[in-house]
């Protein structure tokens, strides 16, 4: 993938097109402004170097998001409020991703210490929903999605008409919910909101990248991967299953990836929202360790 720029709004792809654990980020010339510093490390050390960067910002707080902040440690950077605890300690981290396996989350400290480069941070300030940003010759409008995390956040640099959706990233593996606070509800209404707004480009924060056209098919077939678990799982659940079986049934990954553990625990997270909403609808009901249709 090429860098492109859309007047003061640079886009720097990811390393293997901004596929975890790397993603796509945003620089806005002028203000100096870097968004999601996860893409190419030797890339962004250039850019500081030649350009210069005075600020970061976070859509949210995953590591493939900020996985070469450490580049940047004398730069203030900002991100939501809600958001912010999960960067504050690495124990914080693995709770917000729900990780209660003592051996799971010993991986996991070795690997986001090591590979992503955690260390405890706190914001230099938060930005929030409908904030009105006038930099450099541009405006930038901070929208709040929450649904993939509390506070993910979307940015609307308007004078161009790019609209960065983070995470919101339009690929055919669908929505990603799966934080203890990730929320199916609020990740559709984002969406809703996020395809209402009126732009000239939309920049993802993984794959494709960048959409010169309205994506309103893409928006389409992203949003109902949702309802497509749901069917496959209410499918499944024509006999009593128990979470283990759910689990490698494969409704969201498709097929058993590795590393399995890894894996399973995601799948599992992400299947949980929807049992759990379901149960909330009466419409699935758990007893003695096992998950049923009500009929």
């Amino acid at each position: 993938m090429e860098e492109r720029s859309f007047g003061n709004v640079r886009f720097i792809p990811g390393k293997n097109r901004g596929k975890y654990p790397y993603c796509h980020s945003l620089y806005l010339e002028g203000a100096k402004v870097l968004i999601d510093p996860a893409s190419d490390r030797e890339r962004l050390m250039r850019l500081r170097e030649e350009s210069g960067v005075e600020a970061v910002w976070l859509t949210h707080w995953h590591e493939d998001h900020f996985m070469h902040l450490d580049l940047f440690e004398d730069v203030p950077f900002y991100m939501s409020e809600p958001d912010a605890p999960m960067l504050s300690d690495i124990e914080c981290f693995l709770d917000g991703y729900g990780i209660e396996s003592e051996d799971m989350k010993a991986q996991w400290r070795d690997i986001v210490i090591k590979q992503f480069h955690f260390r405890p941070r706190k914001p230099a300030g938060y930005l929030r929903d409908k904030q009105v940003i006038r930099l450099n010759g541009f405006t930038v409008e901070v929208i709040h999605t929450p649904g993939h995390t509390p506070g993910h956040l979307a940015f609307y640099i308007r004078e161009p008409g790019v609209l960065f959706l983070g995470d919101y990233d339009l690929t055919k593996f669908g929505p990603w919910y799966g934080d203890r606070a990730s929320s199916i509800q609020d990740t559709i209404r984002s969406v809703e909101r996020l395809r209402r707004l009126e732009a000239n480009v939309w920049i993802a924060g993984h794959e494709t990248g960048v959409f010169d056209a309205t994506p309103d098919i893409l928006w389409d077939n992203y949003i109902s991967v949702i309802g497509e678990r749901e069917e496959k799982l209410l499918a499944f659940l024509t006999r009593s299953r128990t979470m283990e079986e759910i689990v490698n049934a494969w409704i969201v990954y498709r097929k058993p990836r590795e590393p399995k553990e890894f894996y399973a625990f995601t799948e599992q997270a992400i299947i949980s929202k929807h049992l759990d909403l379901l149960m909330v609808q009466s419409r699935v009901e758990k007893k003695n360790g096992t998950y049923f249709l009500l009929r």
